[in-house]
């Protein structure tokens, strides 16, 4: 979605023909530079053009003497190399015009009229957005320098930093919005690594719909529309579920006491969270004298 258009070669800024956030369309001039590089790949261009077309003047002498029998096949062959080397060389030197970014108009002028354009215009590569503006007029620049960032904007992707507990209740698919957008996604793509400092997973949301309300370096909050599995859903008190050994755990009362059953923790606020348990509604779990029992919960799983 995001290009970086560089200066195909080194040379002097004449002129900058956008500016930040202007819309491009691709083969739009984006900018112009004056470079020696350009006129020193024109001058051998046109050598080997020369050169091309004589080694193709005596292929054809060549060719009628030989069928007249005035000269050796071998001397035939010989200027059939050169012709074919001739050809290569031309070749060559039309791909470095190439990559320089030369029009197309200009290389046809340099080619039929001999006339060498003294400055090389820069254009979009695609339809996009100019979102940075890295060079200014009159400024010189080094060959592959960073000129402009150009992005296309729809659609748009989101980072969206999940905390560790809830990312096993996301999914690729799982529908995302953003409050207060009419912006609107899904999940496309779930990190496997976790932040160190924010023990948070990276979920990218690709967002098809509603992308003109967000900006590109803005900072959202999401909401997810987490897909059932099967297992249901309960809210309980935040002091509820604890976490050991990697794992969110709660503590139900049975006739026997309380034993821990593992959970998938779906959301947090500061009051409750939201789990996903095999759990019933009779069910009594357990929200204050957590801490003995995680005491004997380490004493059964360790840790």
């Amino acid at each position: 979605q995001l290009l970086v258009v560089a200066a195909p070669a080194a040379g002097l800024v004449e002129a900058v023909l956008v500016g930040p956030n202007e819309a491009v369309r691709a083969g739009q001039p984006i900018a112009r530079l004056r470079s020696t590089d350009l006129l020193e790949t024109q001058r051998t261009y046109l050598q080997a053009l020369a050169a091309e077309q004589l080694a193709e003047e005596r292929l054809k002498r060549d060719e009628q003497l030989a069928r007249e029998r005035i000269i050796a096949e071998r001397r035939l062959l010989t200027t059939r190399a050169e012709y074919e080397y001739a050809r290569t060389t031309l070749a060559e030197r039309e791909q470095m015009l190439t990559l320089l970014g030369m029009a197309e108009e200009d290389a046809r002028t340099l080619r039929e009229k001999r006339q060498i354009a003294a400055s090389l215009t820069v254009s979009a590569p695609r339809d996009g957005v100019v979102l940075e503006l890295r060079v200014s007029p009159g400024e010189r620049v080094a060959a592959s320098a960073p000129l402009f960032s150009v992005a296309q904007l729809d659609p748009l992707w989101i980072n969206l930093q999940v905390p560790l507990q809830q990312a096993r209740a996301i999914e690729p698919g799982t529908r995302v919005s953003v409050p207060g957008t009419t912006a609107m996604g899904e999940v496309i793509r779930l990190g496997r690594s976790v932040d160190q400092a924010t023990q948070s997973v990276t979920a990218t949301v690709e967002v098809g719909a509603g992308t003109d309300s967000l900006r590109p370096g803005q900072v959202v909050s999401a909401s997810v529309a987490l897909q059932p599995n099967g297992t249901p859903q309960w809210r309980l008190p935040a002091g509820s579920v604890v976490r050991h050994a990697g794992q969110s755990w709660v503590f139900v009362r049975t006739p026997e006491g309380f034993i821990a059953r593992p959970v998938t923790v779906i959301a947090e606020v500061p009051s409750a969270t939201s789990i996903r348990a095999g759990l019933a509604p009779e069910d009594r779990v357990a929200s204050r004298g957590i801490l003995s029992l995680l005491a004997e919960l380490t004493e059964v799983y360790g840790g």
